[in-house]
């Protein structure tokens, strides 16, 4: 503005007195921290039990247990076609353990793609078992006879089962359950035949399976942990039973993962913008809350330790209807002792509360650190958005017990580490460079371990857009 010109309003008035954006050249603001929308309530980090690791690694020793693979077969699609990985045929109880990898190649060759539409009978009670159904998409629902000679349900299963695997041991087999489609399906079909023929030319083949069929079974408990012989009731002097309690001989040992940044921030900022704020303290604080939250998302999804890959195929359920109803929820409680919480993304909370709704049911609520928390049956449900949502519009709800005394899941981490802000987070000044940027390395260690399989479920594939 020239000396001399006059200041107008919008409304083309004189001004008559100093604008606020003139004043606020002379006047000290009060100004918020800087702030993050990614900051979420990482319950997960909050509630789970941190157990401290000397040496970076926690080693779960257990009994010696016979049952070995996850129990779930991965295919590759190339159009609509649908293919078994080779490799993923050892999932299968009778090929667990064979390696050779020419003949799972040509078993896989021999599978035959079949499509069922939803409600057809894939296999009834009482026929002959002479093939093994690999459940590649869709799901199935197992029906058995009640004791009053009603249908009643076995299980759900879903991508990735399968069905009738003991037809390769035993030719005189029989399903002992009716299976019906639930939606459409697609499943890949591996008749006894077919592996009967392959076994008379690859001599490797038919010698593991005349192995199974010779060697009797192991005596296990239901978990598949090798038995111990006990007496009870007895009277008299009889001959007490000898036993020991084997252990696994390669325990699963969990590595503490990582997750690094170099922070950088110019001297020149550092020295002349400290005031009323440290601008170090706040890029610090703001890198710390990002990486806790990568850390929280690493503890849900990392195929390596991840709560979603590390649970046992048998802690696996299926939703009856696909929506979280209160039956879904107790039968994920009932497979567990002690459970201590579930873990929902909160879409699924917003299912599993229509589903109350439709019942007029009202949830329980209880207090968690100032936040009211919904219950079902007295365990809290914790919202956690790293939980994926798949295009499907499905998730997974996740149930826990924790602690390490009660054989539960437990964070992993080292507290004590060099330049320690946090247990087991660290920040090292690396330097200023030619450029006068101060760079500090932000370094986070954790894992997270399963100590018994059964300590974690999952409800798998939820629908949550249904809203009738």
């Amino acid at each position: 503005m020239s000396v001399g010109e006059e200041v107008r309003t919008e409304q083309g008035q004189p001004q008559q007195s100093l604008g606020t954006a003139a004043a606020r050249n002379l006047a000290t603001t009060t100004k918020s921290a800087p702030q993050m929308q990614e900051i979420s309530s990482r319950w997960l980090l909050r509630m789970l039990p941190w157990v401290n690791v000397q040496g970076g690694t926690y080693r779960v020793n257990r009994r010696l247990t016979y049952a070995v693979g996850d129990g779930r077969i991965t295919f590759v699609k190339t159009g609509d076609r649908v293919e078994v990985i080779p490799a993923e045929l050892t999932e299968l109880p009778a090929l667990r353990s064979y390696d050779d990898e020419d003949v799972l190649s040509e078993l896989a060759q021999r599978c035959q793609q079949r499509e069922f539409a939803a409600g057809t009978l894939i296999a009834s009670f009482g026929s002959p078992t002479d093939e093994v159904y690999l459940l590649a998409h869709g799901r199935v629902e197992k029906l058995g006879t009640g004791p009053y000679g009603e249908d009643e349900s076995l299980g759900v299963l879903a991508d990735g089962a399968y069905l009738g695997e003991q037809a390769l041991l035993d030719s005189d087999a029989i399903w002992e359950y009716t299976v019906r489609a639930v939606t459409a399906c697609t499943v890949l079909v591996l008749p006894r035949q077919e592996v009967e023929r392959v076994a008379e030319r690859a001599e490797s083949l038919s010698g593991h399976l005349e192995r199974l069929r010779a060697t009797p079974s192991q005596r296990t408990n239901k978990y598949g942990e090798k038995e111990v012989d006990l007496a009870a009731g007895h009277s008299g002097e009889p001959d007490i039973p000898h036993t020991f309690v084997d252990y696994e001989a390669r325990p699963r040992e969990y590595e503490l993962s990582i997750a690094q940044t170099v922070l950088r921030i110019h001297s020149r900022v550092a020295d002349l913008y400290n005031q009323p704020m440290n601008q170090t303290e706040q890029q610090l604080r703001l890198t710390v809350e990002a990486l806790k939250e990568r850390q929280e998302h690493e503890l849900v999804n990392n195929r390596e330790f991840g709560l979603l890959h590390n649970c046992e195929y048998d802690q696996r359920l299926q939703p009856h209807d696909g929506v979280p109803s209160p039956d879904d929820m107790d039968e994920l409680l009932c497979r567990r002792r002690g459970t201590k919480l579930f873990l929902a993304h909160p879409r699924a909370i917003s299912a599993f509360g229509r589903e109350l709704n439709k019942r007029g049911l009202v949830p329980e609520t209880i207090e968690v650190g100032g936040n009211r928390i919904p219950t079902w049956r007295g365990v809290p449900i914790f919202p956690c958005n790293k939980i994926p949502v798949t295009d499907a519009r499905t998730t997974s709800i996740i149930a826990m017990r924790t602690g390490e005394s009660d054989q539960g899941v437990i964070g992993l981490q080292q507290a004590g580490i060099p330049d320690e802000i946090e247990p087991s987070l660290s920040c090292r000044f690396m330097g200023i460079n030619e450029q006068a940027i101060i760079k500090y390395l932000v370094t986070a260690y954790y894992s997270a371990a399963v100590l018994v399989p059964d300590a974690l479920g999952v409800l798998e594939n939820v629908e949550i857009g249904r809203w009738r």
